[in-house]
């Protein structure tokens, strides 16, 4: 039933019954049935000449998500104070499948469009809000994503080998911050700061973008230190809702 709704998100406009049919390969009585649950809950809807697309309870579900989750109602009041003291558009991101997922910003740039605002995917090789996501994963995961994108790691310049990969990933787990300059978007600066929940697992990264390239490194690392204080209390922050 998730495939339904993976190919109606994946689609740019609405898909016809025939159409859903041909691309999953199921029987016509079983998603039949899968589309009649869906549109009953509201997560699809079918709209006439355009077809089945998402439905009303999607942006429901995202009102709920942005007023209760635990992770972005900690975070907004810190973002928006990291952005009045640092020029820049802040991010609060989610390793989302093997992806990172913007789930809030704030602050805004005059010299630079950020093109991810909230639900937009971000790599998850580029990028300081993503690799110091990656660099906290297990290394199991690691493992497996090297071994199915080799290449690109190598061409985001993470390693040419497992071993290369891991060191650099340590390097940046053990400095407790990342920076990348122009890998997402280019002529900008990102420092990023990861953010864990109550056992200490990944959750997440704390980002800013900065409209600027060729900072230099006492600069970076000022900034740096901002954004890892603010990472650390979001993580307490969540750490102590978790508690009983």
């Amino acid at each position: 039933m998730i495939s339904v709704l993976d190919l109606i998100e994946a689609s740019s406009s609405g898909l016809t019954f025939d159409q859903m049919l041909d691309a999953l390969k199921l029987t016509r009585s079983t998603l039949y049935r899968y589309v009649k649950i869906l549109s009953e809950a509201g997560l699809i809807t079918s709209l006439s000449d355009l077809g089945y697309t998402l439905g009303p309870r999607v942006a429901e579900l995202d009102y709920k998500m942005r007023t209760q989750d635990p992770l972005i109602v900690a975070s907004i009041p810190i973002m928006a104070e990291l952005a009045r003291a640092v020029p820049g558009v802040v991010l609060l991101c989610r390793r989302y499948r093997d992806k990172v997922l913007c789930v809030h910003q704030e602050g805004s740039s005059v010299t630079f469009s950020s093109g991810y605002e909230r639900g937009r995917d971000r790599p998850l090789l580029r990028g300081a809000a993503s690799r110091i996501i990656l660099a906290h994963m297990h290394t199991r995961a690691i493992s497996r994503l090297y071994a199915e994108r080799e290449a690109e790691f190598k061409e985001a310049e993470l390693g040419d080998s497992l071993a290369k990969v891991r060191a650099t990933l340590a390097q940046i787990r053990q400095r407790g911050w990342d920076v990348s300059e122009g890998q997402v978007t280019a002529g900008v600066t990102g420092i990023a700061a990861p953010v864990f929940d109550s056992e200490g697992a990944i959750v997440g990264s704390l980002s800013i973008t900065i409209g600027k390239a060729s900072m230099k490194s006492d600069e970076i690392s000022r900034v740096a230190e901002r954004v890892t204080f603010c990472a650390g209390i979001v993580s307490n922050a969540i750490s102590r809702s978790a508690a009983p």
